[in-house]
């Protein structure tokens, strides 16, 4: 942590123990209690935390948890990468449980100087990676019992849909495009969640020969030629809708803009990785291969 850094937490941590000491007054040291007040930066954790039945304990989450409905009623922190401390520290929260990449990084270096416990994600790449964010907030809540019954039950069910999706037909191609910046998508490549749902679906990434988002060129895109152009709802409505990315001349000269194939769905279901993957799966397969989902029992 750099002198400026420091200096920063420090003023803060002071500022804090100041306040608290005029409000509350000194007192004995007590036993730390079972985390009561929570909040949560990260919809995939939120799902977990209120699939677990603790939703009660939850005061604040971040603007990336949209599901379950319950979890749009407990007050706003903000986009979880751009978190504010002091609206955070309003809510008087006893443990914060953050994404592997919430941030910005003092923010969390200053809830913590502050006394609020900090309990931070591990990343998952994977859905099989998701059964550890599991015990991670099972472990973080004292619910390791419950979080382990709730990870057997999604192994269980990811194992089945993938059965499911082993038994359908062909292998379409799959554009994945987050959003359209200067002009041009930027697509999802290989090493996304992106490319692991479209793999898990039964696609093949039609980005797969780049890395990580980047902006794609319209030759690129023509060359790739993708059957199926996939999108986030929220994103896509931001651009205009599916019909407007659809009519886009790169994408209109693409199998996927001849035929009009293009698919929606809600982005933290599809790209969240939370419990309900097994379930995003399941629906992006049968958007993917609409002809033969039914036989595969999807």
């Amino acid at each position: 942590m750099n002198r400026t850094r420091r200096q920063a937490v420090l003023a803060f941590a002071i500022w804090v123990g100041a306040l608290m000491s005029a409000q509350l007054g000194a007192g004995p040291a007590l036993a730390e209690p079972e985390p009561q007040r929570i909040v949560v930066a990260g919809g995939d954790l939120t799902e977990i935390v209120f699939a677990l039945g603790a939703g009660d304990r939850v005061v604040g989450v971040d603007s990336t948890s949209t599901w379950p409905a319950a979890a749009t009623e407990r007050e706003q922190i903000g986009y979880v990468r751009r978190l504010s401390p002091e609206g955070i520290l309003s809510l008087s929260p006893d443990l914060v449980i953050a994404a592997h990449d919430a941030g910005p990084d003092i923010a969390l270096e200053q809830l913590e100087a502050a006394g609020v416990k900090i309990a931070q994600a591990p990343q998952a790449e994977t859905a099989e990676a998701i059964e550890r964010k599991i015990a991670f907030v099972g472990e973080a809540l004292g619910l390791g019992e419950k979080a382990s019954v709730l990870a057997e039950d999604f192994s269980s069910s990811l194992s089945t849909v993938k059965d499911k999706v082993a038994k359908l037909d062909g292998t379409p191609r799959v554009l994945f495009i987050l959003s359209v910046r200067n002009g041009a998508p930027l697509i999802g490549g290989a090493g996304t969640t992106a490319d692991e749902m479209i793999a898990l679906a039964g696609g093949v990434n039609a980005g797969g020969e780049v890395d990580g988002y980047k902006p794609m060129n319209q030759e690129a895109i023509i060359a790739a030629a993708p059957d199926i152009v996939l999108m986030m709802a929220q994103h896509a409505e931001r651009i205009g809708g599916l019909e407007s990315v659809m009519t886009r001349p790169e994408i209109a000269l693409t199998p996927a803009g001849q035929e009009g194939n293009g698919v929606v769905m809600d982005g933290m279901l599809l790209l969240g990785f939370g419990p309900r993957t097994p379930d995003a799966i399941a629906e992006l397969a049968r958007a993917l291969h609409p002809e033969s989902a039914a036989a595969a029992g999807l």
